[in-house]
């Protein structure tokens, strides 16, 4: 589905799928981040649902072609955990080269935080499935950097904006996103799944930042 055609209804759509697979949970929860939420945002799940996967791929591959361009980058990086298997589906379909971020530095084998194929001055493109505070993306950048690559963009899926994009920008990285999480707030609540208490929910957590 080409971008130019449906910018606004390719959000909508990913909403709706998000919403049907029940991807967005309100309560108490501790994101990756070590803050505190009253939402959350599971993206983790999406890959249970195939043809919701295979959608929102879709949208990732388009959304890379005309933000950033299939000739600004050689390989693509896979932030652990969740932004693997959405990294993996978009290099496959973009036939670039896959990498992926350990966690932490094996302690056997090469010992490399790195698995994959990268050569010095390689330009590699993250993929993540959202970003809160970028400390994430941040630091798979340095460990790509170490190996010699060289970082100048990362996609996600949803920007939660609480410092995220600021952070990466401070570190040389363009951040694009394909939803923003006032967007998705917006939305569900123009479509009547959740109530204008939740959407106030939402609101109030990025205007912390």
């Amino acid at each position: 589905m080409p971008m130019e055609k449906s910018g606004e209804s390719i959000k909508v759509e990913i909403c709706k799928i998000l919403n049907k697979i029940g991807a967005l949970q309100f309560g108490v929860f501790k994101l990756t981040s070590g803050k505190i939420s009253p939402y959350y945002v599971d993206l983790r799940i999406v890959p249970s649902f195939p043809d919701a996967f295979q959608e929102i791929c879709n949208f990732y591959v388009n959304f890379i072609k005309e933000e950033i361009g299939v000739k600004n980058f050689e390989r693509i990086a896979g932030i652990p955990v969740a932004g693997i298997p959405f990294a993996s589906l978009i290099a496959y379909n973009l036939q670039k080269p896959f990498l992926y971020i350990r966690k932490g530095v094996r302690l056997h084998g090469r010992q490399r935080r790195i698995e994959g194929i990268i050569a010095p001055g390689d330009r590699v493109l993250l993929i993540d499935d959202l970003i809160t505070t970028g400390l994430s993306l941040v630091e798979a950048a340095e460990a790509i950097i170490a190996e010699g690559g060289v970082v100048t963009d990362a996609a996600v899926l949803l920007d939660r904006e609480e410092g995220g994009r600021e952070k990466l920008g401070k570190s040389g990285i363009k951040l694009h996103a394909l939803l923003r999480m006032s967007e998705i707030a917006n939305k569900l609540y123009e479509i009547g799944t959740i109530d204008e208490e939740q959407l106030k929910t939402i609101l109030k957590q990025i205007k912390k930042e």
